[in-house]
């Protein structure tokens, strides 16, 4: 027998994002591999890179690391977002609530960025041991942080949307995320790169993040001009990738 329930009557605002923070820290109580393995990751390549790269990269090398940490979140929103789809059905109950998916989408992305914060932290402080960083490097790093944050945790989402079976998750998301994180000059200088790989690079908002904290550390020749130029592209980049991940995304089954 069908009941009618009055939504008016019905709590219409809540502590979502806290409730979302909770999520991400229940997931490193109940597991702590969660906030191990965003530290295991970086500091293999950080690694294996200082034994074969020339040793005046190494603070680049610590800074790109941050960034693609960063840059990981959107995988596992990939796979949290598909599972709470596909498994748990959280997301119709979120389509049937008054809140909207703009909501939904932070709480996913706020959740994983979570687990990754005692990365981050960890290598900041590893950065800030191995180069000067001023005042202002530190506010372009965090809000370079920030930006590829939303823009890979949209990515991860939109994509997810679009996934029909769990078993789709694990080489869609690595290959998405493998090749945005290989492409991107994250642990070396875009100069190093092929001209056609550079032109590659030059496409993907990380790569202007990157240069952004590059220059900003000193670590690469930049001009203020050049640097104005990267922060341009980054938004611009950013806005571009937002724009497609808001076309992609599918908030309501058909």
């Amino acid at each position: 027998m069908a009941v009618e329930v009055n939504l008016g009557a019905q709590p219409q605002k809540g502590h979502v994002l806290a409730a979302w923070g909770l999520i991400g820290w229940r997931w490193i109580w109940r597991s702590p591999a969660a906030a191990i393995v965003p530290l295991l990751q970086p500091f293999f390549f950080l690694y294996f890179l200082h034994l074969i790269s020339d040793p005046s990269y190494f603070p680049l090398q610590v800074a790109g690391a941050m960034i693609f940490s960063t840059q990981n979140i959107g995988s596992w929103c990939l796979s949290d977002s598909a599972v709470f789809r596909i498994e748990l059905r959280l997301q119709d109950i979120f389509v049937a609530s008054p809140h909207d998916k703009v909501r939904y989408l932070f709480g996913v992305a706020f959740s994983n960025i979570i687990p990754a914060l005692p990365a981050l932290v960890a290598l900041g402080i590893i950065l800030a041991m191995v180069t000067s960083v001023s005042l202002t490097a530190w506010l372009v790093i965090v809000a370079c942080i920030l930006i590829i944050w939303v823009l890979y945790s949209a990515i991860g989402i939109a994509v997810s949307s679009r996934l029909r079976s769990q078993r789709e998750v694990w080489p869609v998301g690595n290959l998405i995320f493998t090749l945005l994180g290989i492409l991107s000059p994250l642990y070396y200088p875009l100069s190093r790169l092929p001209p056609v790989w550079r032109e590659l690079a030059q496409l993907l908002p990380a790569t202007y993040a990157a240069l952004l904290v590059q220059g900003s550390l000193g670590l690469e020749p930049a001009t203020a001009g050049g640097l104005a130029l990267d922060a341009g592209l980054l938004i611009l980049s950013t806005a571009i990738g937002l724009a497609l991940a808001w076309w992609l995304y599918q908030w309501r089954e058909r």
